[in-house]
């Protein structure tokens, strides 16, 4: 299983960048136009941080083997990087958020105000040191390197440090990554911050639209799927226990490489080749080369030149963090959906 770390990005058209980092419900009345761009996430709510303190505290949360006992709802919050950010402005908890770290693709667009106006730390992972000083209660941890031991970042020292963590469920050594983990994400940082109400109907919103766009799709044929994240000599690419199969399914697609028995993996040329894929899933992210310059590639090279996507150039880009757990990827449903059966949102 692919473990999150960083990878060198061997592509000779893209710039020296490292990999993206990777592996691999249940509050508050967001609604549609708030996830979707239509309006501003983080509204005035009543349930605020003293109003979430009386009710369903202290609790315990066990979380990738650290168990901790909260007496209030953390209001001093850290994120590293961004798919946990998204999250917490989802819910609306703008007001404890006093840092973020490691963009890596746009943000949401009705998240885009309220992500701009919290301070960024860093562009990639801060220091240890860097995150003392914006004096957080609570780290909250997208990829597993955001408590990476050997960067002094480990659990443990921020424990000491008396401040509380929390990682992505992504992380905690799941060797299958499902939707049904961005639900349960969701409920839990909901649950830990007070405001399960809101993640219920987070969640409930999520789970319509996702049912709305496999409706949407329902009686077409499967289209097969290449996913591309990057690399030159061998394709890095999603495999079967990957949310983006998951995604690929839910938006009436077959991901190609759907028996590869990890989240992600390399594969060959000959091996994508043979498979035939008629859309190309193009993951996009910072530091891996630009869009553009992974359609080049794949128009450039004369081995693919017969695969039926990269004959008729159908791709279709999926940020990063829409493959991630998060409120991103029911959207990616419906984005993956319109690029697949194109006829059937018209």
């Amino acid at each position: 299983m692919y473990d999150g770390m960083p990878r060198p990005f061997a592509l000779p058209i893209f710039r020296p960048a490292r990999r993206a980092l990777r592996a691999a419900g249940t509050a508050a009345a967001l609604s549609a136009a708030l996830l979707t761009g239509c309006g501003a996430p983080g509204a005035a709510h009543d349930d605020g941080p003293a109003a979430a303190a009386a009710d369903g505290f202290p609790l315990t949360v066990d979380n990738c083997g650290v168990r901790t006992t909260y007496e209030a709802p953390p209001s001093r919050v850290v994120t590293i990087h961004q798919h946990p950010a998204e999250l917490m402005l989802s819910l609306g908890l703008k007001d404890r958020m006093i840092g973020t770290a490691f963009p890596d693709s746009d943000v949401l667009p009705g998240l885009r105000k309220d992500f701009s106006s919290i301070p960024e730390l860093a562009e990639k992972e801060p220091s240890f040191e860097k995150i003392l000083d914006a004096e957080p209660d609570f780290v909250y941890g997208g990829y597993g390197s955001a408590f990476a031991e050997n960067e002094g970042r480990s659990r443990e020292a921020f424990r000491d440090a008396g401040i509380d963590t929390y990682l992505n469920r992504e992380y905690c050594g799941k060797k299958q990554v499902s939707m049904q983990d961005t639900y349960d994400e969701i409920a839990a940082i909901g649950g830990l911050f007070g405001v399960r109400d809101r993640a219920a109907a987070l969640v409930a919103e999520l789970r319509g639209r996702v049912e709305a766009a496999s409706e949407a799709v329902e009686g077409e044929r499967e289209v097969p799927v290449f996913v591309y994240d990057s690399g030159d000599k061998s394709a890095f690419t999603a495999g079967g226990k990957s949310l983006g199969t998951e995604i690929i399914d839910l938006a009436g697609g077959r991901n190609v490489f759907a028996d590869l028995d990890d989240v992600f993996g390399d594969v060959s040329w000959e091996q994508v080749v043979a498979r035939r894929p008629e859309v190309i899933a193009i993951y996009d992210y910072a530091g891996a080369g630009s869009v553009e310059e992974k359609k080049r590639f794949l128009l450039s090279q004369p081995a693919l030149a017969d695969v039926p996507a990269v004959r008729n150039e159908r791709f279709v880009v999926l940020p990063l963090t829409a493959t991630l757990v998060g409120v991103r990827a029911p959207h990616a449903v419906e984005d993956l959906a319109r690029g697949l059966h194109p006829k059937r949102f018209r």
